[in-house]
């Protein structure tokens, strides 16, 4: 199976969250920036509201895509020391990386959100989203962020993953969704058709897009609610 694009993804992928309809204590956060498209059609699909998770992969110098590591806002991060160690990658460059990926990271809280605080995350169900699971470096450090701010349950949700990190990643979140989990992975763009990389306008646009469907939809289920005298 490969998919043509991220929304055509998103949308295979919300009708294995179905059971997450219209749950009124259910959000979902995309990891920026390919996993907004997935997740904007994820919580269309399911009527919940869409907002992003911050997080950065730490790339190796001279290889950006090789993740040594991720980093969330608060300076939360997770280091991949044995590869670190293995490609003898010295303390300074590893730190230039994380402040390089540290000030990104404020560029887009700054962007996306263009004045919208973050979602409360306390005590409600997350469904996190990416557009696919290669190491899961990124999504493991976006989990340990979002238990910090003690959620009911994590749901990691994926179109695609390597099989083994799928499987994996069930030690640290609460459910994971791996649409498809193939044993062969290579990488996240081979399942893709289209895996262009997504701009800050189309994460703006989908996430301004999405907040105002769930307004409008709140505005006629109050009037469609029947009055009594």
């Amino acid at each position: 199976m490969r998919f043509a694009d991220r929304s055509e993804a998103g949308r295979a992928l919300a009708e294995h969250l179905l059971h997450y309809e219209n749950d009124l204590n259910a959000i979902v956060l995309g990891l920026p920036r390919g996993g907004v498209p997935v997740a904007f059609e994820v919580a269309e699909r399911l009527h919940l509201p869409l907002d992003v998770f911050l997080v950065r992969k730490i790339g190796v110098p001279c290889q950006r895509e090789l993740a040594m590591g991720a980093i969330t806002l608060g300076n939360i991060r997770l280091l991949n020391h044995e590869l670190i160690d293995q490609l003898s990658i010295p303390d300074t460059d590893v730190e230039d990386a994380v402040a390089r990926e540290t000030d990104e990271l404020s560029r887009q809280d700054e962007v996306f959100r263009h004045g919208r605080t973050p979602p409360p995350i306390d005590g409600r169900t997350i469904i996190l989203v990416d557009d696919g699971l290669a190491t899961g470096a990124t999504m493991a450090v976006a989990i340990k962020a979002l238990r910090l701010q003690h959620p009911h349950r994590i749901i990691v949700a994926v179109p695609v993953g390597a099989a083994a990190t799928c499987r994996s990643m069930a030690a640290d979140a609460d459910e994971v969704v791996c649409a498809i989990n193939p044993e062969h992975f290579l990488a996240v763009g081979v399942w893709y058709g289209d895996f262009s990389p997504t701009s800050d306008e189309e994460v703006v646009r989908l996430m301004d897009r999405s907040h105002d469907d769930l307004v409008y939809a709140t505005l006629d289920n109050l009037h469609r609610r029947p009055t009594h005298h």
